[in-house]
């Protein structure tokens, strides 16, 4: 077992103080692990904004947590879908619109495992489009919000970002000729790693406050694949979550809530669970692989990602 540096029992939301007065943005937050960083989120007393895709989701989730925290708790929603750039757009000024500070922008909405390859509206390979192009422009335009508030970007990647091809395959991103679930998948959360370690970069150039962190939920009993991949990826992973191989949903959460309220956090980091397999157990830092953060690759996907979703970041 690691030193998680917060104790044998890694990082929990007991450390959490008062969050009255700050607001928290999260991605795809009606269900799963962003749902649960809602409700820990809440329970401190903070605002919480959803971005979500679908908006009867969000009524009920929102529901439930007024039902627990009471018709007082500040949580509201902007319908957003991320596989869209227009919808991203949109959303983000409504956001923006809805909030004078951001605390903390946790991206944590994802599609894993399709099974066979689709696009997004804007003809991107559908995992890295949802996953990575529309997490980077959503960024992008609160950025400034972000950095006035001196808050944070969570980018909540996956272990899933040591398998596969290990690098950007600059040559066919659509992945035409040798398309494959979870290689696919795989380079989308490398995508989403390397755009945020290429910003902590940038930031420090440009003398910024804003800090960015990275975390990934562990093998967490959330929807993810079930609502996006195919039988078989389901079956097995329905069969695994029976197992201790599989912790809740909730414990899930807890790298990105620590992620957007914890001081003192190291950027050049990969959060999460540190027991077994780095899949379960005590959250804490665990291990980074260095080919997500290789210069010269995050550099390279930095100026592709600008040109495909035609946005240029003002930093």
């Amino acid at each position: 077992m690691k030193n998680t540096k917060f104790g044998p029992q890694g990082w929990t939301p007991e450390r959490l103080g008062s969050l009255a007065g700050k607001t928290y943005m999260i991605t795809g937050a009606n269900a799963g692990a962003g749902f649960q960083a809602s409700r820990i989120l809440l329970s401190k007393g903070a605002k919480v904004v959803m971005l979500n895709r679908n908006a009867e989701k969000s009524v009920a989730a929102i529901n439930d947590l007024k039902e627990e925290f009471g018709v007082g708790a500040d949580v509201s929603f902007v319908r957003m879908d991320l596989s869209e750039l227009a919808s991203v757009r949109k959303a983000a000024a409504e956001a923006l619109e809805m909030a004078s500070n951001i605390d903390a922008l946790i991206c944590n909405a994802a599609i894993a495992q399709v099974p066979t390859q689709k696009f997004t509206v804007d003809g991107f390979e559908s995992q890295l489009g949802t996953n990575h192009y529309g997490h980077f422009v959503l960024c992008g335009l609160l950025f400034n919000r972000i950095e006035d508030s001196k808050g944070r970007i969570v980018v909540v990647a996956s272990l899933g970002y040591k398998l596969g091809i290990r690098t950007i395959q600059f040559d066919d991103m659509n992945w035409d000729k040798n398309y494959r679930a979870n290689a696919v998948y795989s380079q989308s959360k490398l995508a989403q790693m390397m755009f945020a370690y290429e910003l902590q970069d940038r930031i420090k150039a440009a003398n910024k406050n804003a800090r960015v962190y990275v975390c990934h939920p562990g093998a967490s009993a959330t929807s993810l694949i079930s609502t996006s991949g195919g039988p078989l990826a389901r079956f097995a992973w329905w069969l695994m979550t029976k197992t201790p191989m599989v912790q809740s949903a909730e414990k899930g959460a807890h790298p990105e809530v620590m992620c957007a309220t914890e001081n003192g956090l190291e950027e050049r980091a990969l959060y999460g669970p540190t027991g077994r397999l780095e899949a379960v157990g005590p959250v804490g830092k665990g291990t980074l692989e260095p080919h997500a953060y290789d210069k010269t690759v995050m550099a390279k996907l930095w100026d592709r990602s600008e040109k495909e979703t035609g946005f240029s970041w003002d930093i």
